[in-house]
């Protein structure tokens, strides 16, 4: 076959574990199309709505922590690929992205479907390759079944991350009836082995000979899967030396004596805060929610600020970083567990653990005797997640109160979010790729402009039965009442809130969805359960005035300020 190399991409993807495969339909990208179509050993989804398709495949990535192939046509189809590749970016998550083009000599030539598609991504991406447009010399052919192992193994290389492949195709596109269709069988794959990321002996002997100088050592999990070895060796540290840990609800970091409530008892105006100052602060994995946490440490005097990462760039998020400490984190925290001669003040642990639990028994408290809202709402709803479940938060206010209010105790369950570049225009569709990877009840909170954004997530023909939607609609962008600076504005309700009087109901309709809604406390006490125990994918909507919204959240944050 003329592109028989074409072919063997699917091939090459197989043999290097890949299987799952989002595509775009077009016509340039049909030998695409049609050797993953025809691959025995390819999952292929076909999504039309190219920004919607590569979220779901965005989402699959989080769960298997393999790259999902990412097939669409040439010209703007490409274009619409880049929010999720940025958010895949930020978030360290493996895609490989295949897009066709036209061969560069119809490169602004006015010819349809044409754009300048190289380097599209250069930004957001690991790197970007050229396939050959021609294989007629042997040469050409080894190039362009190398470059598809190299991408394949770079996009699983530290940090993980999207890499992408830009296919120039000239005509004919299709096989003719009598040709014969196969993959080449004898192709030199090229296979990489994961590197050994441990910290020496040498290594810890310093860093431990280091941490004798710390007094409040104060340690931050960011967004990562859960990873039951690391979390037994952070705790055992901190039992070990006085130490804290705090962990957002992204990080998946759920044991026991961990501080979850952070963003509520971490404000200006607790003067308790200041007791809780570190002298070193030491993080690992991705991106921290709350806010009041950044600020608080960003004003930490004299802080020290080590992060553990393997590879790869490192963000000094708290304006203190002093130290790289090139490892895996659980091999850090193993070599380190014990040191002797640590001088670590158990009361600077036993301050946060105080203020912890007042805030959780803060929230407890606040939540009773309250007119229905979406706080409340959203506090109900995370009481009752079932057990070893998946749930996405949505970007603006969801991750925010998911955050606060903290998951319930007991229950293994297991966070995603779009916290890489935190937008909110993928966030139905990555939990519909959460669930098509994962047989879990897969639920995402979102708000409603979140939620009418991102319908097209659900245009295709794989709605997952384990799918659960939670819209919390109060007609308009919440979260812009609910912060200073846009709350005080004259333009808010126009121009801020974007209100609007769209409700779930008509999507759940078009999608053939289940549909349940709530507009007060006791409904959604008895919704709830039946919400879950039903068969198949269902849209649960949450109705709540933004008003009264405002009031109820202000009135939390001021009242644990003067409790």
């Amino acid at each position: 076959m003329i592109l028989q190399p074409v072919t063997d991409i699917a091939e090459i993807c197989a043999r290097l574990g890949l299987k799952n495969v989002v595509l775009s339909p077009g016509s340039r990208c049909a030998p695409l199309t049609i050797a993953f179509a025809r691959h025995p050993e390819m999952l292929v989804k076909t999504v039309s709505d190219e920004r919607a398709a590569a979220f779901t495949g965005l989402g699959m990535a989080q769960i298997s922590n393999k790259a999902t192939v990412l097939v669409c046509t040439s010209g703007t189809a490409a274009y619409n690929y880049a929010p999720a590749i940025a958010e895949a970016f930020y978030q360290q998550i493996p895609l490989l992205i295949l897009t066709a083009d036209r061969p560069n000599e119809w490169v602004d030539q006015q010819d349809g479907q044409t754009i300048r598609q190289t380097n599209i991504y250069q930004n957001h991406i690991k790197q970007s390759f050229t396939f050959p447009a021609d294989f007629t010399h042997p040469d050409a052919v080894w190039h362009a079944h190398r470059l598809v192992s190299e991408a394949i193994n770079l996009a699983h290389t530290f940090p993980f991350g999207p890499v992408h492949i830009n296919i120039p195709l000239r005509e004919p596109f299709y096989p003719n009836p009598d040709e014969v269709f196969s993959y080449t069988k004898n192709l030199k794959i090229i296979r990489e082995t994961e590197p050994a990321l441990e910290l020496s002996d040498k290594q810890s002997e310093v860093l431990k000979a280091e941490l004798q100088q710390f007094n409040k050592i104060l340690i931050v999990a960011g967004q990562q899967m859960p990873d039951e070895e690391l979390q037994e060796a952070v705790t055992s540290f901190c039992a070990g030396n006085h130490s804290v840990l705090v962990s957002d609800v992204i990080s998946n970091f759920n044991a026991e004596n961990t501080i979850k409530h952070q963003d509520v008892f971490l404000n200006a105006k607790n003067p308790a805060a200041q007791n809780l100052h570190p002298d070193l602060l030491i993080t690992f994995g991705k991106s921290v929610i709350s806010k009041n946490l950044k600020l608080f440490l960003r004003k930490s005097p004299n802080l020290q600020h080590w992060h553990i990462q393997p590879a790869g760039q490192v963000a000094d998020t708290f304006q203190a970083l002093t130290k790289i400490i090139r490892c895996e984190p659980v091999s850090f925290f193993r070599k380190i567990a014990t040191v002797s001669g640590i001088k670590t003040t158990p009361e600077f642990a036993k301050n946060w653990q105080q203020q912890d639990a007042r805030a959780a028994n803060h929230l407890t408290n606040f939540f009773q005797n309250k007119p229905f809202n979406e706080f409340s709402a959203y506090w109900l709803a995370l009481q009752h997640l079932p057990e070893n479940s998946i749930l996405h938060v949505a970007n603006s206010m969801a991750v925010r109160y998911a955050n606060l209010i903290g998951l319930p105790s007991g229950k293994k369950i297991l966070v995603t979010a779009n916290r890489g570049t935190s937008g909110i225009d993928g966030c139905t569709s990555t939990t519909v790729g959460n669930a098509w990877e994962s047989r879990k009840l897969t639920t995402i909170f979102t708000g409603d402009l979140a939620f009418f954004y991102d319908r097209n997530g659900l245009w295709h023909n794989y709605l997952p039965a384990n799918l659960r939607i939670i819209v919390f609609n109060n007609q308009g962008g919440g979260i812009f009442r609910l912060i200073d600076g846009p709350s005080n504005q004259p333009e808010l309700d126009e121009y801020f809130e974007t209100r609007q009087v769209l409700q779930a109901e008509n999507t759940a309709r078009d999608f053939g969805m289940k549909y349940f809604k709530s507009a007060t406390e006791a409904e959604l006490v008895k919704i709830l359960p039946e919400f879950y125990e039903q068969n198949g994918a269902a849209i649960l909507e949450i109705m709540t005035e933004n008003l009264a919204n405002a009031t109820v959240f202000k009135e939390f944050k001021n009242s644990f300020e003067t409790n």
